[in-house]
């Protein structure tokens, strides 16, 4: 079966210039080529609006238009075939308009042989295709970049930010404009780890993935995953496609949480019960000595003994915190709201509030977020954390923000100071037994908190950068 002949739509005002161009396509290959002519401007429009061909012969002179008319026509379609533009002479500057108007190729009439008319009209076709099947792969890429849902960021090796997805704007919280003025440093948290990615991927060309902390606009930690590979290694351009995994970093750090409580539980309830019971004896031994007559009559031997009872006692004590806080809890529950509960924890902490001078700003979620819950404790757990708060600013400078919104289905509850921060390596053991950095603390409030979080199937973060203050972040499941 034959191959489709290739149809040429010829524009051209003189009739003997079409009976030439028929004459060397027919000495070409009889068949191959199929020729219509439109004599004027208006016609060759007309025929443009039909869109059956393949390839275009189009003349620079048209009457009071020109080829380059004809060709700005062709632009305006969605399917743009290849123009080869014909000049009665050769005009370097006609050729050069032509060309950078779009034509693929031109042609001087007194110059044309059947050889060099097939060149160009092969060599039209093929540049068509090659163009096609670029802008096709162009289109491609363009569309997995903008709908992506993973951010992709387009850099180069000076550090510049070339492009960003959409989704890469809406994470990060800039706009187009704003982050093109960026360097892909100041994306990082860390200089250092901005420079290991940026020595990996300009050195090598490939940055295999990593986990890194970006900063939002708005200096919101972001934990990342990013995979980068080198796309022009002359130019220095490489593509970055960054996983924003800081919700599961966050579920995982709770899950470790979550099991780490269960475990101090156990070995909570292990230490009651091989400590309490040698401490019973000794306060037994201890009573017994102090009613001995010898000791009644010292007075240092009766110090010592005190000594003794008063730390027993204390130690007795601990360990009862320490079961309360870390045991299961009987709950008393019914619908409140998220609004209220915070409200009563703020109330209860009204006299360290005043007289810190801390000034305390409420963005509130209306209607108030329900919740199934146990008043009592849940504002005790939050108490804790307001009153950790205000112990953690300065004094008539510090301002405290309480903010609560409905997630998905759970009510969520912020509570941000402005206070010194908390270090890093602190972070992980904030809810750990008997863990403070205040001197007359027991370090068991946030363990007591965490505990009663737990039990109504909440969830508590903290985030915090030193000199930067600190945000616990409390999820608890809304009522539908």
């Amino acid at each position: 079966m034959s191959e489709r002949p290739i149809h040429i739509l010829m524009i051209d005002d003189d009739e003997d210039d079409f009976f030439l161009v028929t004459e060397l396509l027919h000495d070409i290959s009889p068949g191959q080529y199929v020729l219509e002519w439109a004599s004027t401007y208006q016609k060759g429009l007309a025929a443009i609006e039909d869109n059956t061909h393949d390839v275009f012969l189009v003349d620079y002179r048209l009457g009071p238009n020109t080829g380059i008319d004809i060709l700005r026509r062709l632009h305006q379609m969605h399917h743009q075939p290849p123009v080869i533009m014909l000049t009665g002479k050769g005009d370097y500057n006609i050729d050069r308009e032509a060309m950078q108007a779009g034509a693929y190729d031109y042609l001087v009439k007194g110059e044309m042989t059947a050889d060099l008319l097939e060149r160009s009209i092969r060599y039209a076709l093929d540049e068509f295709n090659h163009r096609r099947s670029i802008e096709e792969s162009e289109k491609k890429y363009y569309g997995i970049f903008e709908k992506a849902h993973d951010l992709i960021v387009l850099a180069d090796c000076d550090r510049n930010i070339i492009d960003a997805n959409p989704a890469a704007l809406r994470t990060l919280q800039y706009n187009r404009e704003e982050i093109l003025k960026l360097h892909l440093r100041d994306l990082f948290i860390s200089k250092d780890q901005s420079e290991n990615f940026l020595n990996n991927i300009c050195n090598s060309g490939i940055a295999n993935l990593q986990e890194y902390d970006f900063k939002t606009a708005d200096n919101k930690k972001l934990v990342v995953l990013i995979n980068a590979v080198m796309l022009d290694e002359a130019a220095q351009i490489f593509l970055c496609v960054i996983q924003d995994i800081t919700e599961k970093k966050r579920e995982e750090q709770e899950k470790q949480h979550q099991e780490k409580f269960v475990i101090t539980g156990r070995i909570a309830r292990v230490i009651a019960h091989e400590v309490r019971n040698p401490l019973t004896n000794i306060l037994l031994a201890v009573s017994q000595f102090k009613e001995e007559e010898a000791v009644v009559a010292n007075d240092d031997t009766l110090m010592y003994t005190d000594i003794i009872e008063r730390n027993c006692t204390r130690i007795n004590q601990l360990i009862t915190e320490l079961l309360h806080s870390t045991r299961m809890i009987e709950l008393h529950m019914e619908p409140v709201g998220i609004n209220n509960l915070i409200e009563k924890a703020l109330l209860l902490s009204g006299d360290r509030l005043q007289l810190n001078e801390i000034r305390v700003e409420k963005n509130l979620v209306s209607p108030d977020v329900i919740i199934n819950a146990d008043e009592e404790k849940v504002v005790i757990a939050l108490l804790n954390i307001v009153i950790n708060a205000i112990e953690a600013m300065v004094p008539g400078k510090g301002v405290l923000t309480i903010t609560t919104m409905l997630n998905q289905d759970k009510a969520k509850l912020m509570i941000r100071d402005n206070g010194a921060g908390i270090p890093e390596d602190k972070l992980a053991r904030l809810f750990d037994p008997f863990y403070t950095s205040k001197s007359k603390g027991t370090g068991l409030g946030l363990t007591s908190t965490q505990n009663i979080l737990l039990n109504h199937k909440g969830t508590i973060h903290v985030d915090s950068e030193p000199g930067k203050g600190a945000v616990f972040t409390i999820a608890i499941p809304a009522i539908g």
